[in-house]
């Protein structure tokens, strides 16, 4: 049993100052709802929107039991993240019945209102933990509006993020509760939250690590006097057993479903020097963008070969050093150490090292790790500044100091969140951010593609390809384009060569098919139509147009 004064002490506090909580949770939800209610009027983006929510047969059939299965046995898109597929279906069924209108504002409103409650958890969360209730506003605070967590927030697809850090905090609430009574009760709560966490997604792993560190500070399970023996290490590693189980468990299930997808880069591409490089300088890029958020972009394309070598080698010095100084101060400043720890490790599941997609690095992906380096500057200024015994100006002056910040912030990640509002808006910001971003690109031609302004989508496939030139959807999404401008053998040329790129590309036997039929080359159509399908059985459109071109065929005969 924890004999904890300080948590104790917190949970008096809170009965006597009850209206000072509901006071901060009131102003963060005004913080929250004041930048992000603009998301209402949003559409869905081409970037994962149209695959994962759109399109998702799973979320198109709604709560039905089949449905429900596939989502708990199946990956999708290269992941398994059942609650999120499952919370869409609710989604789904909730705009068709109720609503009568299953709008993109619906879902962009869910992922809303989940941020809200986090960063009223995590607030909750903090106070518990420290009894420190400013600081623990503070932090809650720069959660709820720093712009690097809009990605996270404004984009539906991202609903793993804030569905999978709701369990996240549920997680380290109901923690509180066991590291106080240490009963089996508490801990099968932990449990169940941890295991919701990994079926939303599965950067959760390394949960079970942050508790430990919590396990230190503020909690002191290891001792009061912030020494820590090996036999007290090992007990508190022990007592988390089934939580290491699930790791491995949830490890397992995020590789399964990240080879079947074909998600995982592999080292031809992406040497283990140059992902180590790049995961080096991005441990830094992600805190030069915490304290410098502009010029942000849904992708940054990854440098592969390319990043200075002054950049790697600066970046590991100051890591290192950043790590030396988080040691060293361990008892003098623990929250340096946990706060340090808590984002280095929470970040190593998308650092690159296992790399997966093109991204060198992504805003969404500091939505958790940032916490800990909030909790630093929270913590840090009180210690600098030594505010609990300063007069009443200094901390005005602070106080004054930190409401700038977070106004500043709040304008930033307004300004940000706009850039979500549509396609159009999103790559054209990714452009700005960084024009050789091929995928912006070839998102932006296709956003221009779907609105029938095929001269402004074939600018943007020819600018992606020439970027990028063995870059399969941009050559498909050519041809296409030529296809809709009756420009047959431009888009034969571009079907061919988005197969020679990727034989299994059944929607470009489809396509070419489509083609040959309108000359008249029935035979040869339905050779593409019947190869499409050898591919996928299940794809209706080839399936439909075999069947048109048999029917012509037949008539011919």
């Amino acid at each position: 049993m924890l004999d904890s004064p300080g948590i104790n002490a917190v949970w008096r506090k809170k009965r006597t100052h009850r209206g000072q909580i509901y006071l901060i949770i009131a102003l963060l939800a005004l913080m929250t709802l004041s930048i992000y209610w603009q998301v209402a009027e949003f559409q869905f983006v081409n970037f994962d929107d149209d695959v994962c929510v759109q399109n998702n047969p799973m979320v198109l059939a709604g709560c039905s039991p089949a449905a429900v299965r596939y989502a708990f046995t199946h990956p999708y898109e290269a992941n398994y993240i059942p609650l999120v597929w499952l919370s869409y279906m609710i989604e789904h069924d909730f705009g068709d019945y109720v609503l009568d209108s299953n709008s993109p504002g619906l879902y962009h409103l869910t992922n809303v209102a989940l941020h809200l409650a986090n960063t009223v958890l995590l607030f909750l969360v903090l106070l518990s933990l420290t009894g420190a209730m400013w600081r623990s506003a503070f932090v809650a605070a720069l959660f709820a509006v720093h712009p690097l967590h809009v990605e996270s927030v404004a984009w539906v697809t991202e609903r793993k993020d804030v569905l999978s850090a709701l369990f996240w905090m549920l997680t380290l609430l109901a923690y509180i509760r066991y590291a106080r009574r240490e009963d089996s009760r508490s801990y099968g709560l932990v449990i169940l939250a941890f295991v919701a966490g990994l079926l939303s997604k599965s950067m959760l792993v390394t949960l079970p690590v942050t508790l430990l560190l919590l396990d230190y500070w503020p909690l002191n399970r290891y001792g009061k006097n912030g020494s820590v023996s090996l036999s007290a290490v090992w007990k508190f590693v022990a007592e988390k057993f089934s939580m290491w189980v699930l790791v491995i468990a949830g490890c397992a299930a995020t590789i399964w479903a990240q080879r079947s997808g074909g998600a995982v880069a592999t080292f031809e591409h992406y040497t283990p020097g140059v992902r180590l490089a790049n995961a080096t300088v991005a441990y830094i890029a992600y805190i030069i963008k915490m304290f410098y958020p502009t010029n942000l972009s849904f992708l940054y394309p990854h440098p592969e070969a390319t990043l200075p070598l002054w950049q790697v080698i600066g970046s590991g010095a100051l890591l290192i050093a950043a790590c030396w100084w988080a040691v060293q101060a361990r008892h003098s400043r623990p929250y340096i150490t946990v706060g340090w720890f808590w984002y280095m490790i929470t970040l190593l599941p998308v650092i690159g090292i296992m790399q997966v997609g093109k991204q060198a690095m992504a805003d969404r992906y500091t939505y958790i790790p940032l916490i800990g380096l909030f909790i630093i500057i929270a913590w840090g200024v009180t210690d600098l500044l030594k505010l609990e015994s300063a007069g009443r100006l200094r901390k005005a002056l602070t106080g004054a100091a930190s409401i700038t910040a977070l106004l500043v912030l709040s304008v930033l990640a307004y300004a940000q969140i706009g850039t979500w509002e549509n396609s159009y808006k999103l790559c054209e910001q990714a452009i700005r951010s960084n024009y050789n971003n091929p995928l912006a690109h070839m998102n932006l031609g296709s956003a221009y593609l779907n609105d029938s302004k095929i001269d402004e989508a074939i600018e943007h496939f020819k600018i992606a390809i020439k970027m990028q030139p063995n870059y399969v959807d941009a050559h498909f999404n050519l041809g296409t384009a030529f296809a809709l401008q009756d420009k047959g053998d431009a888009a034969v040329a571009e079907f061919a060569k988005t197969l020679q790129i990727a034989p299994n590309y059944y929607k470009a036997h489809n396509a070419w098919g489509v083609v040959l039929a309108k000359r008249g080359e029935i035979d040869g159509a339905i050779k593409h139509f019947r190869a499409a399908l050898k591919i996928n059985k299940y794809d209706q459109d080839s399936e439909n147009n075999l069947r048109q071109a048999l029917e012509v065929k037949s008539r011919m005969e």
